[in-house]
């Protein structure tokens, strides 16, 4: 039976991920990173888009157990319809972006999409990824190459007001007696967007076999991160610069920083409050 929501959806694409064909799982990837565009885009603009034939959509939606194309579009069309706003905005906003002719404008009004998609694409992701490393023996962090900036963002924040929070760096080659700490009552926080770090795969491999939890952090729900995690977050990369943007990566881990803080309350504040007053002791900062 073919799934009914899109959440359901989501569910069958992400556990049959690996044993669909490379062609499926390009189509696949593209109807779950752009949900808003499949209800008001025809199936050849998306299957341009996407770099795909039309005949493959045809296919994958034949494959998930639909008739057709139309109705699995279906599934996206009520998932658009009931909620309106969200899917409106971001449509208005991208007109309003393909007007803009000046080369700053047009970059700033992208990074500030990809934020607002934070909301949409983690409203319902971020409590259980909060309660994960709220549970955590101990939280280890990762991200390599131009993943390390939200990866280290992370690290640095939570340390704050909690000590039992470790950055996973692999300096000299030593990745390996780093991922030997983990333990079963641990999570590992793995950072990373295409092109994907092999590095990455590894600690998420690694936490996996430790009988660790695993909160993927990265830019679509398919990324090979994600598929085995215990909880995703997602965000966007959208720039039109040469290089995917890390903007709102650093802000989702500012943000889920945030809500850990509030859910620890009074000890996080007494543990930032410690931190804080060490750092102005040591002349950490300068003095103005």
């Amino acid at each position: 039976m073919p799934p009914n929501t899109l959440d359901d959806l989501i569910d069958r694409i992400q556990h049959d991920f690996a044993q669909l064909s490379p062609q499926f799982q390009i189509a696949a990837r593209y109807l779950l990173d752009f949900p808003a565009e499949v209800p008001v885009t025809s199936m050849r603009s998306i299957s341009r888009q996407a770099g795909v034939q039309p005949a493959t959509l045809v296919r994958l939606a034949k494959s998930l157990g639909y008739q057709g194309w139309d109705e699995l579009r279906q599934i996206f069309v009520r998932s658009l319809q009931q909620s309106p706003r969200r899917y409106t905005e971001q449509a208005r906003e991208l007109v309003r972006n393909k007007r803009q002719a000046d080369v700053l404008g047009r970059a700033i009004a992208m990074h500030a999409d990809n934020v607002r998609l934070l909301e949409r694409l983690n409203a319902t992701r971020l409590p259980g990824a909060v309660q994960l490393l709220a549970k955590a023996g101990h939280v280890y962090v990762a991200g390599f190459r131009a993943s390390f900036a939200p990866a280290y963002t992370l690290h640095y924040l939570y340390r704050l007001f909690r000590s039992s929070v470790s950055l996973l760096r692999g300096d000299a080659g030593g990745l390996e007696l780093e991922l030997r700490a983990i333990g079963k009552r641990d999570v590992v926080v793995v950072t990373s967007f295409a092109p994907y770090s092999q590095e990455a795969l590894r600690v998420s491999q690694a936490a996996h076999d430790a009988g660790a939890k695993v909160l993927a952090i990265c830019d679509s729900i398919v990324a090979p991160i994600a598929l085995k995690a215990d909880a995703v977050l997602v965000f966007a990369t959208g720039t039109p610069s040469f290089f995917p943007s890390s903007a709102a990566a650093v802000a989702l881990v500012e943000i889920l920083v945030e809500q850990l803080l509030a859910k620890a309350g009074k000890q996080a504040i007494a543990g930032l409050e410690r931190a804080e007053t060490q750092l102005h002791q040591t002349g950490a900062y300068v003095n103005t």
